[in-house]
């Protein structure tokens, strides 16, 4: 009966979410930077988001995979590794959620980085995602250096990845799913290993893809 209601009470919860109709504008994440300007003898001062910086790495299909892919894309970012015994197998259900909601929409990707590439290899990374049932270019997996992918996650995606020998499968990562814009800020960050987080991000990709429709 509890497992019956929770159900429900679950349902009821991403209805609500998904038929959100609130005119709303997603808030941007990381510290800000005020930058002043002097045009034509008059001074302005304009707030500059932190985006995530140029990047190179190697998808599923062996090709190499950068900023410039993502170019007038909204996109969700996460990161994983292929033998992770604990949340990933939760994570990588959820984000199958998010990709059927886009993978249709040609100005929508996912961005899934392994922590481990010393085992998930560009072939081990093409028969996980052939395993989860991905088969078009809407959400990349990559591999790449090491420290790279530590340094994007950290320092710009604000995640958790790390080598850790006391953590599960020797890696430390975070289960959040994070939004980016067309400029690559970061517009929200969401709980990838529930489904209220799940809801919630397919809902804001909504109301972000809403925003650019309206400057439209």
């Amino acid at each position: 009966m509890r497992v019956h209601t929770r159900r429900i009470i679950l349902g009821l919860l991403a209805a609500a979410l998904l038929t959100a109709c609130e005119d709303r504008k997603l808030p941007y994440l990381g510290q800000p930077e005020t930058v002043t300007k002097t045009v034509a003898g008059k001074t302005t001062e304009e707030t500059h988001y932190p985006s995530i910086p140029a990047f190179s790495f190697t998808n599923q299909d062996n090709q190499t995979v950068t900023e410039s892919d993502f170019k007038d894309k909204i996109y969700v970012a996460d990161f994983f590794f292929t033998t992770c015994p604990t949340i990933c197998p939760v994570m990588k259900k959820n984000m199958l959620k998010v990709y059927d909601e886009v993978k249709d929409n040609p100005t929508v990707r996912i961005l899934s980085h392994t922590i481990d590439p010393a085992h998930d290899s560009p072939a081990v990374l093409k028969t996980y995602s052939n395993d989860l049932g991905v088969n078009n270019a809407t959400w990349q997996f990559v591999t790449g250096d090491r420290g790279k992918i530590y340094e994007i996650g950290q320092q710009h995606y604000l995640i958790t990845a790390a080598e850790d020998a006391k953590s599960p499968g020797g890696f430390l990562h975070s289960g959040h799913f994070v939004l980016l814009d067309k400029d690559r800020h970061i517009r929200g960050m969401y709980d990838g290993t529930t489904d209220e987080g799940t809801y919630e991000i397919i809902r804001d990709i909504r109301t972000l893809l809403k925003e650019y429709e309206q400057e439209k």
